[in-house]
């Protein structure tokens, strides 16, 4: 037992009285049993954080000690649920949340159909699958906590999340229902290679900077680039087996849209609601800091357990900008020296320790997962030097830098092509070269153009287009082409939204073809760059991504013969 006697917001301060209490200790503070976590410990005293509101809280009031670190409760219906960033259900605390209220985080009185894959007397490892259970389409599978021989395994039927359902020799039992402290990592046998894209149906992240099953990524932009619709965008899209989505620290409005929108969604992949893959934890910006620093770790903790079973997750974080200036607050609250902008002198080992936490794993029984981890960044005024920016990036990957001038045009995804970079392609070279033995080559080439590009919209835009001599021109206008037709991407478009990797290797093919064709008129008669652009079958091909979907590819054969014909048909004739 403990009494307050500082309050600092979310920070409490509290004389020990007789008890020692453990480091990242959770706590039950004041009246209300306010929910809190020991963030530092000294002789006579201890620090807290509080996950709740402390208004109220008055001096002298008893502290508890649970004897347990924070833990998520991870077992079966999680699936399709959200909770707070201390895992409370949202369903069940009401539109207000009561100070103090704990809820279960899933039902623990609802049965499960369990199907054993062990049988009595046989030996269990540690990460080994005893058994299973249907949770919708989805095969949830429950591993073993302990190790030894099993002398009692249910039988098929079914079973609570609390209920025994193997026993080992040595006392152990095995349920449906684990408990593990949020801010240590699940293990794992061994880390692997990521060489598998994880495919996301954005053109200009799948073919030009991919990211890889098990990477990071890091999406800084300022406000308005439209970082939270690319997060939602990748999450409907992407064909990982499993999403976290986290809301950290975002506005309210935009959490309800995602709270509302996602039950609604059809898994393209499944065509059963997008929902029943998917786990949100929502901390919008009115909620405490504290909570909103912890919910990071609550969904990486619940990817991990995931990906032990042997699934690929993804998950999104909206934004680490809000919970690095969560963590900065508590700093300030308890005096520790700042150091960059205010943030503490810890901030990049935070960082780190988030980002090393996502992989591609071989598990302890033998299964490969992963978790990929993205997170949106939100640097003040769009500026890239500013620490969590900087800081992340010395840990992601993947930079997809998102600009605020392609914003403003309407480009989306605004995505910058000059700033950003993918440290994966090497890694997932093969994968795209099983496909296609073009991908590489048709990649180079493709930001070969754009960089050419780059140099020359200086002079346009200095003394326009018609001030470039004809073969520079032939640059430009290609680079026109791949911005308009492959890199902008409609998210709300039927058919736009989502290109698969056959779909986007035709489209750059064909790019490809029409530069080739336009030099070549070029070189061979001349033929002005004004006449070769305006050709119809350009136009066609422009309008084709509206409407030729990922299962009618076969069409882009037709727009090719086109295209070569009318070529073939403009240099034959052309000065004649």
């Amino acid at each position: 037992m403990a009494k307050i006697s500082y309050i600092s917001g979310s920070v409490v301060k509290a004389r020990l009285e007789g008890e020692r209490p453990s480091l990242l200790e959770m706590v039950y503070v004041g009246n209300e049993k306010l929910i809190g976590e020991i963030i530092s410990v000294s002789e006579n005293e201890v620090v807290l954080q509080v996950y709740e509101n402390t208004e109220g809280l008055s001096l002298g009031e008893d502290i508890s000690f649970s004897g347990e670190m924070f833990s998520a409760v991870l077992s079966p219906g999680l699936l399709g649920k959200a909770f707070d960033g201390i895992q409370r259900p949202l369903d069940k605390l009401g539109i207000r949340i009561k100070k103090g209220e704990r809820q279960f985080p899933i039902d623990p009185e609802k049965k499960w159909s369990f199907f054993p894959s062990i049988k009595k007397g046989e030996s269990v490892f540690y990460g080994q699958e005893i058994g299973y259970v249907e949770e919708g389409s989805f095969i949830h599978r429950i591993l073993s906590t302990g190790e030894g021989k099993a002398v009692y395994v249910a039988d098929y039927g079914e079973y609570s999340v609390k209920d025994m359902l193997v026993k080992l020799d040595n006392g152990i039992q095995i349920n449906m229902l684990r408990k593990h402290p949020i801010r240590v990592p699940l293990s794992f046998k061994k880390r692997l290679r990521p060489e598998i894209p994880m495919i996301t149906g954005q053109r200009i992240i799948d073919f030009l900077f991919p990211i890889a099953k098990g990477g990071t990524a890091s999406i800084p932009g300022g406000f308005g680039t439209g970082k939270t619709v690319l997060q939602q965008t990748l999450a409907k899209w992407s064909d990982a087996d499993l999403i976290v989505y986290i809301g950290c620290g975002e506005r309210g409005n935009e959490m309800t849209e995602v709270l509302n929108e996602f039950p609604q969604l059809e898994d393209p992949y499944t065509g059963r609601k997008l929902i029943e893959r998917t786990i949100l934890i929502a901390n919008t910006s009115d909620m405490p800091v504290s909570a909103r620093e912890s919910s990071i770790y609550l969904g990486i903790t619940i990817a991990e357990y995931f990906r032990d079973m042997g699934y690929h997750v993804a998950l999104m974080a909206d934004s680490t900008s809000r919970w690095a200036e969560a963590i900065r607050e508590l700093s300030a609250r308890i005096n520790e020296i700042p150091a960059e902008e205010g943030f503490p002198a810890d901030l990049a080992s935070k960082i780190a320790s988030v980002y090393e936490r996502a992989g591609f794993v071989e598990t302890f029984s033998g299964k490969k997962g992963s978790i990929t981890v993205i997170g949106a960044v939100s640097p003040p005024g769009g500026d890239f030097s500013e620490p969590v920016t900087r800081h992340t990036r010395r840990f992601t990957t993947v930079f997809w830098a998102l600009d605020k001038e392609l914003a403003s045009s309407r480009f989306y995804p605004a995505i910058n092509y000059m700033l950003s970079y993918s440290g994966y392609t090497d890694t997932v070279k093969n994968w795209w070269e099983n496909i296609s033995k073009e991908w590489y080559e048709l990649r180079e080439w493709m930001i070969k153009i754009l960089q050419e590009d780059d140099k020359l919209q200086r002079i346009v835009k200095l003394l326009g287009s018609e001030s470039l001599p004809e073969d520079k021109k032939l640059i430009v206008e290609t680079a026109y082409l791949i911005k308009e037709i492959f890199l902008q991407q409609n998210a709300f478009d039927p058919v736009d939204a989502h290109s698969s990797p056959e779909k986007q290797l035709k489209m750059a093919k064909i790019l490809k073809l029409i530069y080739d064709l336009w030099v070549k008129a070029y070189n061979e008669k001349k033929i002005p760059v004004k006449i070769l652009k305006d050709q119809p079958e350009i136009y066609l091909f422009m309008r084709s991504k509206y409407e030729i979907g990922n299962d009618q590819i076969e069409k882009y054969d037709h727009i090719i013969e086109e295209i070569k014909e009318r070529y073939h048909q403009l240099i034959m004739s052309y000065g004649e």
